[in-house]
């Protein structure tokens, strides 16, 4: 029996802790997150405020934990949207080849043109900024990396024996690309799902701390950090639990992905 991957173990480790915290902030926190109590500001940590409050007197503990519920659902529905879009568009790709094949790569490489950020900011300009708006923007710069893992992975499955055979036996490449292609690229999707979704909570982050994300009393480790930056000098530990979480949470998914990939292609792990 081979033994899992280090990087896989720590990774799973870092995940479940992050998703768990998150599963149980949809039921209880030790306080409400958006309760403000400005004669308890700066309290120190105690039985009653585990990591003590900030400069409203918001207990930080509750509010990290609801903010890991926010970055988690942002990142699911952000990468499950643009990666069904682009796995979509790179599976038409590699099925109909020729000129549609070289148009949405070309379409890709103009989605890599445009950053979160500034897709973010064009849609704040029009419709304001909002976590939807972050959410859209997040899934815009998914689209174009699923579409050119799904375009490789079923490029490479079209050439085995069994679809030839298929296609031999008359079946349509929509029934081809259903029953055989979409299966065996699965793997390659779910590991860069992972790893993308460790780009969403980074991009997720960065946006609520620019104000285009998650906006008050919606708690957010980005703009924690954000409200932190002024208080760097009287309360330090304000950024440092936010900027922790964003850590383990980026580097959880990071090492899931890249055990994942190590499992699922032992080549990889063994030139490493």
């Amino acid at each position: 029996m081979r033994l899992l991957p280090a990087n896989f173990i720590i990774g799973a480790v870092l995940v479940a802790l992050m998703v768990g915290t998150a599963a149980l902030s949809l039921i209880w926190t030790p306080h409400d997150a958006t309760a403000l109590n400005i004669r308890g500001k700066f309290a120190d940590p105690s039985a009653v405020h585990w990591l003590g409050t900030d400069q409203l007197g918001r207990d930080i503990v509750s509010q990290l934990m609801a903010a890991a519920r926010n970055s988690m659902t942002v990142a699911l529905v952000a990468v499950l949207l643009g990666g069904s879009v682009g796995v979509a568009f790179g599976l038409l790709a590699s099925a109909l080849g020729g000129w549609v094949e070289d148009a949405v790569m070309r379409l890709a490489d103009l989605g890599f043109a445009f950053p979160a950020l500034l897709f973010a900011i064009m849609l704040a300009a029009v419709f304001g900024p909002s976590l939807t708006n972050a959410v859209l923007a997040i899934a815009f710069i998914n689209i174009p990396v699923f579409a050119r893992v799904a375009r490789a992975s079923a490029n490479q499955i079209w050439t085995r024996e069994y679809v030839l055979a298929a296609r031999a036996a008359g079946m349509t490449k929509l029934a081809i690309t259903r029953d055989h292609i979409l299966p065996n690229i699965a793997a390659a999707v779910i590991v860069q799902a992972t790893i993308e979704f460790a780009v969403a909570i980074l991009a997720e982050a960065a946006l609520s701390y620019l104000g285009l994300g998650a906006q008050p009393p919606a708690s957010s480790w980005g703009r924690m950090l954000s409200e932190a930056q002024t208080l760097i000098y009287l309360a330090p530990e304000l950024a440092v639990y936010p900027g922790l979480c964003i850590v383990a949470a980026v580097l959880g998914f990071g090492l899931l992905g890249d055990g994942l990939r190590d499992i699922t292609d032992p080549r990889l792990a063994r030139v490493r």
